[in-house]
């Protein structure tokens, strides 16, 4: 499985942590930076490109990492085919596979502690999307709430 990784100057050391645990666990990890501290980067620079890798089936999921996790998931959003989901804990990194079938995680590094980050990734990598009916039809409403606004 490989896994697109993208952070800010905030989420960047969280990002490595992130990364070093997956790689140990056997994933590939595609990492579009941040690569080295700076004082200022913005997350958009970073969110795209990963989400972009994720959407065109280059990634099979993201991980997106900023100070808390929203600027992250609001850009990812915006890309076609994403369902990126702000996550705090880990029932909501279970719910988000099983029920919306999110394929981008979304952390904030200063509000989520390493050790919480680490356990949620894990969760989200591994829970499968249930497949229940109730649960495609309302991803197929977000699809075609994206197709009108976002076009083809």
């Amino acid at each position: 499985m490989k896994i697109a990784l993208g952070a800010d100057d905030a989420g960047r050391e969280l990002k490595d942590t992130i990364k070093a645990a997956l790689e140990k666990e056997g994933y590939e990890t595609v990492d579009f930076g941040l690569y080295a501290p700076e004082r200022t980067a913005d997350y958009p620079d970073y969110a795209l490109p990963a989400s972009e890798a994720v959407a065109n089936g280059e990634c099979d999921f993201g991980i997106l990492v900023c100070g808390t996790g929203i600027g992250m998931s609001m850009c990812a959003n915006k890309v076609k085919g994403i369902r990126c989901a702000h996550v705090t804990d880990c029932f909501s990194a279970e719910a988000t596979r099983l029920h919306n079938d999110a394929n981008v995680l979304a952390l904030g590094a200063r509000v989520t502690g390493e050790g919480l980050a680490l356990k949620i990734v894990k969760t989200f990598l591994e829970t499968p999307y249930s497949g229940a009916e109730r649960h495609t039809r309302r991803i197929n409403k977000i699809a075609a709430i994206e197709k009108k606004y976002c076009g083809e």
